[in-house]
């Protein structure tokens, strides 16, 4: 646990009690601090209240009193509506931060590698940690992905927070510094919360308000929004391209990670050869992950090692199982059509398990991709939608639910050699309660439909 002495005595507010919340509140306790907290669910409040805090609904509280508050990002503050709390909480001058806010202040001598973009994050954070502690390296992995800030080990001089950053996380930032700031990608999301596309771009260039003056900005070359933000950052930036070459940048040509950096062009290797990478995208995490770490300090041997031996994540185009054949690949992560159109150009003979909650636009961008897909099996709110988009370019079946859609993929791909690629295109919670819930409970399908102990069925992370 973080230590928080340095906000002994002082009054801290605590608005939304998840995982993250309830972390700050413990820590907080631990610290000395006066703890306020609230959320709408009666059983996260008794959770706080046991944990140490005084239950206080913070939209009437007297926020004149108040040092400090630290905001889920999950809850509004500005678009479409900013809570109440929020509201009282500005009006009184108190600043809103986010758990990761207090882990910057309390390890100031650490350093700090922020990730952003709006695919790829989890998978270049969790690699890039990966490298680091192969290279024997202290490093902890946290922020949007996997642990709470305030659980993560403490660290000093020597050793590196990798942090997943959202752009709701990165809205909650005030004196936070980071030695690297890394923009993969920016594609519409979130535009309810940020008041359209202009907001969400906005957001993520806060990032780079909060790099260190010696730090190192690594922003991708390949969407005309990250694009601009590097040309008008005003500080140097070191470009990533899948693309096209990038002068004094680093690249991928011909499936070749390239870097250009130092004058000359060298071949660091060949991605292809990466099953647990597989797909432009994930070499533009690749590439990413090899620029971080080279600007960190990190023997270029050691990176190619760590970039290597990565195992892959689960729910981003994880390798379940082969059956008879044919792959089942778990791609539940994929909550949106761009998210889904990396997955997609990934494969032939596609068996595809689509559908949920659907987001802006559908799925009516991966036309690209139709001709791959042997049939699509339909899921969720979105399934009629979906089907009406597919019309008479791919053939579909409305299965409804995942375990039926499985069993049909399955039935139908048997032979193929193909793939049954759970890749959704939609939110999970029409019917689950996370992506990991969903893809979870299509690992568990997929090992039953192997008819033996899943110990015996060949796969692994792709």
């Amino acid at each position: 646990m973080i230590d928080l002495s340095f906000l002994r005595n002082r009054r801290i507010a605590v608005m939304g009690l998840a995982r993250s919340g309830i972390a700050s509140v413990t820590a907080l306790v631990a610290a000395g601090a006066e703890v306020l907290a609230w959320d709408d669910t009666a059983a996260r409040r008794d959770e706080a209240a046991k944990a140490g805090a005084t239950i206080t609904d913070l939209a009437n509280a007297d926020w004149s009193t108040i040092d400090l508050a630290v905001w889920s990002p999950g809850i509004p503050h500005s678009f479409p509506a900013p809570h109440a709390a929020a509201k009282a909480a500005k009006a009184a001058g108190v600043a809103l931060v986010c758990d990761i806010e207090l882990l910057a202040l309390a390890n100031p001598q650490a350093r700090f590698l922020g990730i952003t973009g709006t695919n790829g994050k989890s998978t270049t954070t969790a690699l890039i940690g990966h490298i680091l502690k192969q290279a024997g390296i202290r490093a902890e992995i946290g922020g949007n992905l996997g642990m709470a800030a305030l659980t993560l080990a403490p660290l000093g001089a020597d050793g590196v927070y990798v942090l997943e950053l959202s752009s709701y996380q990165i809205e909650l930032l005030d004196k936070a510094r980071f030695d690297l700031a890394l923009l993969l990608n920016i594609t519409p999301d979130h535009l309810d919360r940020h008041g359209g596309f202009d907001g969400y771009v906005a957001a993520k260039r806060r990032l780079f308000d909060r790099l260190a003056a010696e730090g190192a900005a690594i922003i991708g070359l390949d969407d005309a929004a990250s694009r601009g933000m590097a040309a008008g950052l005003g500080r140097a930036v070191t470009g990533i391209s899948v693309e096209h070459p990038v002068a004094a940048g680093i690249y991928v040509e011909a499936g070749r990670l390239v870097d250009a950096t130092q004058g000359s062009a060298d071949t660091i290797l060949a991605l292809t050869d990466l099953t647990a990478l597989p797909g432009a995208h994930n070499w533009q995490n690749a590439a990413f992950a090899y620029a971080a770490c080279t600007a960190l300090g990190v023997a270029r041997e050691a990176i190619i090692a760590g970039i290597r031996s990565f195992p892959g994540l689960a729910h981003r185009q994880e390798r379940v199982a082969v059956i008879d054949g044919v792959a089942f690949i778990n791609d539940s992560k994929a909550t949106n059509a761009e998210a889904t159109a990396r997955a997609l150009a990934c494969y032939e003979r596609i068996h595809w398990i689509t559908g949920g909650k659907a987001k802006d636009g559908g799925i009516d961008s991966l036309d690209a991709f139709f001709p791959r897909i042997r049939k699509a099996y339909l899921i969720g709110e979105s399934a009629q939608a979906f089907a009406d988009t597919l019309e008479g370019k791919v053939a579909c079946r409305q299965c409804g639910t995942l375990d039926i859609a499985t069993a049909a993929a399955a039935a139908d791909a048997r032979g193929t050699g193909g793939v049954v690629l759970l890749s959704p295109a939609a939110a999970s919670f029409d019917q689950f309660q996370s992506f990991e819930h969903r893809g979870d409970a299509f690992r568990t399908l997929v090992q039953a439909l192997a008819d033996r102990p899943a110990s015996t069925v060949t796969g692994g992370a792709a």
